[in-house]
This record gives C-alpha cells, structure tokens and sequence, in this order.
C-alpha cells in the first residue's frame, strides 16, 4: 500500500495525534453547570439614549496569554467602552482575572477538562452590566480525537431598561466534526435561543464561516460576515491561518446606518491566534 506524503500525511499525523488525547476528557453535561459567576462592575447610570450596543468576541486559546489579553482589550480604541465580551477556551481563574481588571460581570460555563491541558475549557460572557438568567447548553456530539463535548453559555445583559440575552460560544475545529453535526450543534443552540422574547446575541468561534447560511435562515443578521482573516494558527503543519471563523450574530437587532458596523482587530499583540472581533448595533427598544 503506498505511504501518505506531503500533506496527507500531516493529516494522517493530526488524526493519529487526536486519537491518542481522546481517552483523558472530561466532559460536564449537567445543564446546570458546573458555572462561575463574578460581580465585579459597579453600579453606573444607563448611558444615553441611542448608544450603540459594542458586542466582542475573543478566543483567547486556552486561556494561557490572559495578561496580553488584558492589555489588548483596555487599549485597543475598538474593544473599550464595549458591553458584551464573549470569550472562549477559557478556564476559571482566567475569566475571574480579566473581569476583575476590567471591572465586569461575568459567567462561565467550561464544557470539559480539556485533555491537552489538563484544564478547564469553556465559554465565558463578561459585561459592564447586570448579568442575569445565566444558562448553559450543552450540545451535541462530541469532538473527535478530543472527545469534547462543547457548551455554550448564555445570560441577558441589562443595560439599563434594555435586555439583550446574549451567548457565547466555541464549536470544533473542521477536523473534529462534521459540517452535519456543525449544523445539529447550531441547531441546538438556535432552539434555545427561540425560547428568548428579548433580542438575542450569539458570538464565539463557530470554526467555520459555512455556519452564515444557517444563521441567516434562522432570522440573524450577520455583520461580520465580511470583517476578513480572524484566525492566524496552524495545525501540525497544516495552515488554516487567514480563515473567517469568528462572527458575530444577532436576532432582534440592526447595524447603525452609515459608518463601520462591525470589523476585526488585526494586531492582537501575541495574545492568541485568533483575532479579537466586534460589531455594533442600534440599542433594543426597551
């Protein structure tokens, strides 16, 4: 039989490589948690009437380069002032750490013990504001290699009289799911978010910009959808750099007219290899 070259064989070393971690995660499918929460906002006055909502999403790669992190977003003229920050692989004295600098609230909900760390690894949503109704959503199928099952983790942002239920959330990379079993998470997900009477947020690392269709179709505006490269790594050799997988969604919500409404900060300063991401939208009628 002829031997794989090039970059079939990197693959077949990536796969060999998942298969051998698959055995040590831990996964936490109580819809009740495990979940943290911090209140570390204090109380400030509503801002003024038509102020756009500033919605970010970071994956911050298991949680290793939180000080980077920490410096990009309180410097960085895109990501201050911002209202939701949803964050993925990230772990709990991370998510304390950052909401604690940044004087936010925050909830985070891990999926699983992740077996190339050791560590928890979940989804995490902080705000300037009162997070209330915290949730988490376990979906289905799990990673394969990993054997990590995701979860994404849900809360309704008050901004004054103004509720947002907002979600973060982080699904496989394309190697371990399928573009069918992408759509059936999503479709966990959206079914949830159905259950919502307020506008509703869903940003994090979808692994994929396909998920845009599905999105879409579910109602949700998309202003990311052109915002460019968001990712800069590569796996075992094979480069999957200056992909669109982070994005931004939104139902019950509209893009301001005129200006920028959404885009992707370029120099994350080493923090991760992905990009941090935003967009802005017209406050909800309360």
């Amino acid at each position: 039989m002829p031997q794989p070259t090039g970059a079939g064989r990197r693959l077949v070393l990536v796969v060999a490589a998942l298969l051998a971690v698959s055995c040590h995660s831990v996964n936490y499918l109580d819809p009740s948690g495990p979940s943290y929460q911090e209140h570390f906002a204090g109380t400030a006055p509503p801002p003024p009437p038509g102020v756009p909502l500033r919605v970010v999403t970071f994956n911050i790669a298991y949680a290793v380069k939180v000080e980077l992190a920490l410096e990009l977003l309180r410097e960085d003229p895109s990501l201050r002032g911002l209202d939701v920050l949803a964050l993925q692989e990230m772990d709990a004295p991370g998510t304390e750490q950052l909401a604690r600098e940044l004087r936010m609230n925050s909830v985070y909900v891990p999926s699983a013990v992740h077996p190339r760390t050791d560590r928890d690894f979940g989804c995490a949503i902080l705000s300037p504001w009162p997070l209330v109704e915290p949730g988490k959503v376990v979906l289905p199928i799990a990673a394969i290699g990993s054997g990590v099952r995701r979860a994404a983790v849900r809360a309704t942002v008050l901004r004054g009289p103004e509720r947002v239920r907002a979600y973060s959330v982080h699904l496989p990379s394309p190697l371990g799911v399928t573009g069918a079993a992408r759509r059936q998470q999503l479709e966990v997900l959206l079914a949830d978010a159905a259950g919502s009477a307020d506008p509703v947020v869903i940003a994090g690392d979808f692994n994929s910009k396909d998920v845009g269709k599905q999105m879409v179709e579910a109602g949700y505006v998309w202003p990311t959808r052109d915002v460019g490269a968001t990712s800069t790594f590569s796996l075992f050799g094979i480069g999957i750099a200056g992909m669109s997988i982070d994005h931004i969604f939104a139902r019950g919500l509209a893009s301001p007219p005129g200006g920028e409404a959404a885009g992707v900060v370029q120099d994350n300063r080493g923090a991760s290899d992905h990009r941090p991401v935003w967009a802005l939208f017209d406050p909800p009628v309360s």
